[in-house]
């Protein structure tokens, strides 16, 4: 779960307000005041125009996080920039329908994804700078493609802060989830002895169809006993939290001395409390969201990778769920039940 925190011209094309009746233009999902899945309506805005160094995308998918519902009611107002009213969509896989000045004609029709900053990609068009396009390869959907866009991302980031090798043993937590999913894979693809947690009969199945050589599940009060008992009593090389609160806490304590904890999502709505000294006093490295914030160079490079590594065939985002942009209200409302499997996308 990142962000560029750079923002792009197309949060502020569009943003523009309701056009008047009879206007032609671009279908948007709009957030229009904080609050609930209710305030995300369809709306319209005039189609985007690129401009120097910028292109625009004809949207096929959306990228959809569970960190935007959480901006959508107001939450995290001092990370994030972004302000009601806007467009919803981080970022987008489509296909580039122009291209501004100083950028070469040959994207033009080209899949690609891009990610676009903290809005502006839940439409019929988006426009992106050059410079944030990543081509897609043959044979990977453009749902595909967006799933990888920032999850795809920030996983691959996560297993290279972290330093996962072979044989080391690894605690994935919400494992389920659309980042958790990908991490399974590539920590089984590094060697290590994974074991993910996840709520509930389906949610387990899942984790141990990817690969987990061990599940857990986290519906289970007792579920952080019977993780140390499968990962020994020296508890886990790397824990790799993607839930934070309690559940983040409880993990923290069964990383090994020496070890690494990665702190990187807070569905719950902060990360996990860990205590910085007492981390010290073990000799466990403390990692968070700020250690894969990255250039938009290493962006390109990364979606590249991920993208690469699924037209091979080896790596498979999880798509629980795909809505039309006309119910990204409830793409938003299932995001939050957490009954998901995997992630939600919007389609254009």
């Amino acid at each position: 779960m990142t962000f560029e925190t750079r923002r792009t011209n197309a949060a502020h094309h569009a943003a523009a307000v309701r056009q008047p009746e009879g206007v032609i233009g671009m279908r948007v999902a709009r957030v229009t005041a904080y609050g609930g899945p209710e305030v995300l309506v369809t709306a319209v805005a005039p189609d985007p125009t690129a401009g120097p160094g910028e292109v625009v995308i004809a949207v096929s998918a959306v990228d959809t996080l569970f960190v935007e519902t959480q901006i959508r009611t107001g939450w995290g107002r001092e990370f994030f920039s972004v302000r009601p009213p806007y467009v919803v969509g981080s970022g987008v896989a489509g296909t580039v329908r122009a291209v501004g000045d100083g950028v070469d004609g040959a994207w033009l029709g080209r899949p690609v994804v891009a990610a676009l900053g903290e809005s502006g990609g839940a439409a019929e068009l988006a426009v992106a700078a050059v410079d944030a396009l990543v081509p897609v390869p043959d044979g990977v959907p453009a749902a595909t493609a967006a799933a990888l866009l920032h999850d795809g991302v920030t996983a691959l980031a996560l297993l290279a802060t972290t330093g996962i090798v072979a044989g080391e043993r690894v605690l994935i937590t919400g494992a389920s989830g659309g980042m958790g999913t990908l991490l399974v894979q590539l920590a089984k693809a590094r060697g290590a002895y994974v074991v993910g947690v996840a709520r509930g009969d389906r949610k387990t199945a899942l984790v141990r169809e990817l690969g987990a050589d061990a599940v857990i599940d986290g519906a289970d009060t007792e579920w952080p006993a019977h993780a140390r008992e499968t990962l020994g009593p020296a508890g886990a090389d790397v824990v790799l939290d993607g839930v934070g609160g309690e559940v983040g806490l409880a993990a923290y304590e069964l990383t090994a001395k020496g070890g690494r904890f990665s702190a990187h999502g807070a569905p719950t709505g902060g990360f996990a409390p860990v205590d910085a000294q007492q981390a010290a006093d073990r000799g466990i490295t403390l990692l968070g969201i700020a250690d894969v914030q990255l250039s938009e160079e290493e962006r390109v490079r990364l979606a590249a990778q991920a993208l690469e590594e699924a037209a091979a065939g080896r790596l498979r985002p999880v798509i629980g769920g795909t809505f039309p942009l006309e119910q990204a209200a409830e793409a938003h409302r299932t995001i939050e039940s957490r009954g998901l499997l995997g992630k939600a996308l919007l389609t254009v």
